[in-house]
């Protein structure tokens, strides 16, 4: 029996004789080894190499006509006597100017950035996932894929929005809109959620304060807690400390655009007031 199994493999996979080598093949799923002909691979080299030279090529010569016929939009010589109305920073620095019209300064110039850096750096990495050790696709992983897509588009939204939808006093213009013409103020509109608290239930400026810690408090836990009985086997593919770290991240970064809505759509200045930052 033995012997009819290996005269089978070798009808399936001759062998020339005169080649005296081979190469070696780890069958997904399997222990077993097979062998690969070279006829059968494809080599980094010339295949590879070429495909990225041609892209590297085609790149360039794009950015070289798009510089050509898009120059850079410099203004007019600085003068000690006027000041721009908006003044706004170099484009790459505009999600950070953009994040300091919703956050607490410190929370927009260092904690948030830092955050989303560290997690679109760490989230792929500890995202560990066996089947798709060597290669990144979308299929082996989706979580990571999409959150880093995700962090990377709300990054360059918040540029986007500053350069193209921010006119006078850094009010928020559409297309459409006049932007020679000043609007009201939109910041004295907006309240605190612990003042809506006391409007709204009656209760005092410490009881609000208390509620407002808990609702964000209860925001992590929420998110913690969801993809723990929902999804179990992500859990436990990450274990204890992987999984708290991946959500800790991931539920910081999602906070960034519920904030945005919460101020743009229900005029919410801040939602947790502490005496060191505010949210």
């Amino acid at each position: 029996m033995a012997e009819k199994e290996q005269t089978t493999a070798f009808e399936i996979f001759p062998k020339d004789r005169k080649k005296t080598y081979g190469l070696m093949e780890l069958v997904k799923g399997t222990t077993s080894h097979i062998e690969k002909e070279p006829e059968d691979t494809a080599f980094c080299w010339p295949n590879l190499v070429y495909i990225e030279l041609i892209s590297l090529l085609i790149a360039t010569i794009g950015l070289m006509v798009l510089s050509l016929y898009s120059h850079a939009p410099l203004e007019e010589l600085a003068g000690s006597d006027t000041t721009p109305n908006p003044m706004k920073a170099p484009w790459y620095f505009l999600g950070l100017q953009e994040l300091l019209v919703f956050f607490d300064p410190w929370l927009a110039g260092v904690v948030l950035p830092t955050f989303i850096i560290i997690g679109l750096i760490v989230i792929p990495f500890i995202d560990i996932n066996p089947k798709g050790a060597g290669y990144y696709s979308f299929s082996e992983r989706r979580f990571a894929v999409t959150t880093f897509a995700f962090g990377l588009a709300l990054w360059w939204i918040l540029i986007v929005v500053g350069v193209w939808l921010r006119g006078l006093d850094w009010q928020w213009y559409w297309p459409w809109d006049d932007w020679k013409e000043h609007k009201p103020p939109s910041a004295v509109t907006l309240i605190d959620l612990e003042l809506i608290l006391q409007n709204i239930l009656g209760i005092s400026e410490q009881v609000s304060r208390i509620a407002t810690y808990l609702l964000c408090a209860g925001y992590y836990a929420v998110g913690f807690t969801i993809p723990f009985i929902l999804f179990r086997k992500f859990y436990k593919k990450l274990g204890f400390v992987r999984y708290n770290l991946v959500m800790f991240l991931f539920l910081s970064m999602m906070g960034v655009p519920l904030k945005i809505f919460l101020r743009l759509i229900m005029n919410i200045k801040y939602v947790m007031v502490t005496p060191w930052f505010k949210i």
